[in-house]
């Protein structure tokens, strides 16, 4: 019976593994605007949505919007002018840029959609409009990379299959592998979207030597003891120094 019991358990593990392996095959396309075959399951419209949504929570988690409206109209200026100078312009994605009051957490992040925010903290940190349109232009790379879209449906086929592993007690080799894998494409995001930022600065007529700036910035603010780079979702800053210099001597001979 026990042996029986296990067949049982392994037929439903192939069957539920099977269908996601389909489903995400089934979800592959090629994304129009980096070239990279993706599988993704959200619709521009419902990205959109899922970052309007989550856009006021995310404001509260990091102190709400910083009151200062010379700064806000500063940070609106310098990514409406990324967004307009780029192929961002001619997306269906509706992009604002929110200035967060935080002023302890160096960060700047992306939901999907197009709803964009950096914290005070990084933003007082930065030296000149050129760094701000560094980190902006990062972040619309990540909108138009649909890297959140690619991780929800990443995380669906992980949550799948760990579903159909629980049968046969594998759930937490499924799990963990799961893991890697975003953490993988998370670093692999980072650097397309630093190269998308290079290219929408020079679009927008910024100089994107400044971006490497931002990456001192952040390197100092890590300290020595930052996080190895295998442990990390961010690819070191000197590895993205170095990538960042290889797509700007890429897109200037492209000119």
């Amino acid at each position: 019976m026990r042996r029986g019991n296990l067949k049982v358990r392994i037929l439903i593990f192939v069957a539920i593994a099977g269908f996601a392996f389909l489903r995400k095959c089934s979800q592959e396309e090629v994304n129009p605007y980096t070239g990279k075959k993706q599988a993704i399951s959200l619709s521009p419209q419902e990205e959109i949505a899922i970052g309007l949504q989550s856009a006021p929570g995310m404001a509260q988690q990091h102190g709400g919007l910083h009151p200062n409206n010379q700064y806000q109209a500063l940070v609106d200026n310098v990514g409406n002018k990324l967004v307009n100078s780029s192929l961002a312009k001619n997306t269906p994605y509706k992009y604002e840029f929110h200035l967060l009051a935080d002023e302890q957490t160096i960060n700047a992040f992306a939901l999907p959609g197009g709803q964009i925010f950096i914290t005070y903290s990084l933003f007082s940190k930065l030296e000149n409009e050129d760094q701000l349109a560094g980190v902006l232009g990062h972040e619309i790379g990540h909108v138009l990379g649909k890297h959140s879209n690619e991780r929800i449906t990443n995380a669906n086929f992980w949550k799948t299959l760990a579903m159909g592993s629980s049968a046969i007690d594998m759930g937490g080799v499924a799990q963990q592998i799961g893991n890697g894998s975003l953490l993988k494409n998370g670093r692999g995001d980072e650097l397309e979207s630093d190269e998308l930022g290079v290219v929408f600065m020079m679009d927008a007529g910024y100089n994107p030597e400044e971006m490497i700036g931002v990456m001192e910035i952040l390197k100092a603010a890590a300290g020595p003891n930052r996080t190895p780079e295998m442990q990390s979702t961010h690819p070191d800053p000197e590895n993205r120094i170095e990538k960042i210099r290889e797509a700007i001597s890429k897109y200037k001979k492209a000119s």
